[in-house]
């Protein structure tokens, strides 16, 4: 998370994926899918994704047009409801092209917003735009909206900041940032993953096991860091993927399991993969603009 930023697409390129919903109807998925034909309907998120770095300005572009087809007496009646019984909130503003909404930046912001029908970020005025005709959605979300507006505000954060100081958490989420750092992790010596492949673990996510040292954990420093870590662990030095190992890696067809998540590393799902390809792949054009010419 980004203190005091608007929501906005500078914070959400590095996802190279946009999730987007609106109100069904058949010639509306259909103009849809000719614009998009990459695009594919989520269940879990009950909104499509379209792939691509410029998926959101698209999107954008697109939505603007299809709010122009909205039947205006869905956008009077939204304005009448509105009236009859407003939102009131610092986070809500209203004029004539319909609702603008203007929070800290959170990505579960981002998600949220993005699910309300036809909403779409003005990056002139840096505020979100929602038509008049949405907002009966609005409604049902903004209650999760306003609440983690107010929770990202600079100075909650401050507020939960303090009250870690000092605590079990803080020292538990500092031994856990510099153990990140050694890049290190336990492995069970009788069931090794396979080397120099991506593997996914529950402490890193994806990562690629580069060596196993043979020397034996001392279970009692590290385990609140590596719960279910047995006697018989040994340390593996670990580093991130590359694009291409990630691109390049054949996906599980199956969940892992209960024993398989215990033991700490799985064969990576084909979702699992898209995720870490996305961030690598962001990492990489980090890299790559960072260079000096």
């Amino acid at each position: 998370m980004v203190d005091g930023d608007d929501i906005g697409h500078d914070a959400m390129e590095d996802d190279e994926r946009a999730a987007v919903s609106f109100p069904f109807d058949r010639m509306t998925v259909q103009r849809f899918r000719e614009t998009f034909p990459r695009a594919h309907w989520s269940d879990r998120r009950k909104a499509w994704l379209v792939p691509g770095k410029t998926a959101w300005r698209r999107i954008d572009r697109w939505m603007a047009r299809e709010e122009s087809r909205v039947d205006p007496y869905a956008d009077a009646k939204g304005r009448d409801a509105f009236e009859f019984e407003p939102i009131l909130s610092p986070y809500l503003g209203v004029d004539r092209q319909g609702f603008r909404i203007k929070t800290p930046y959170s990505r579960k912001l981002v998600e949220e917003i993005r699910q309300v029908p036809f909403a779409r970020w003005d990056g002139d005025n840096k505020v979100w735009r929602v038509p008049f005709a949405s907002y009966e959605n609005l409604v049902d979300r903004w209650q999760v909206i306003e609440t983690e507006a107010q929770r990202c505000e600079p100075e909650e954060r401050r507020k939960r900041a303090e009250a870690r100081k000092g605590t079990d958490q803080e020292r538990t989420s500092r031994l856990r940032a510099a153990e990140r750092k050694r890049r290190r992790i336990p492995l069970p010596a009788d069931d090794l993953p396979p080397p120099d492949r991506p593997i996914a673990t529950t402490a890193y996510g994806i990562i690629v096991v580069a060596d196993v040292t043979g020397e034996l954990v001392e279970r009692e420093e590290i385990a609140d860091l590596y719960p279910g870590i047995a006697d018989d662990h040994v340390w593996g030095s670990w580093r991130m993927p590359s694009l291409d190992e990630l691109v390049q890696t054949w996906p599980s067809r199956t969940e892992p399991g209960n024993d398989e998540r215990r033991r700490g590393w799985w064969l990576p799902t084909l979702d699992e993969l898209r995720v870490a390809r996305r961030t690598a792949r962001a990492r990489e054009r980090r890299a790559t603009h960072q260079a000096p010419a």
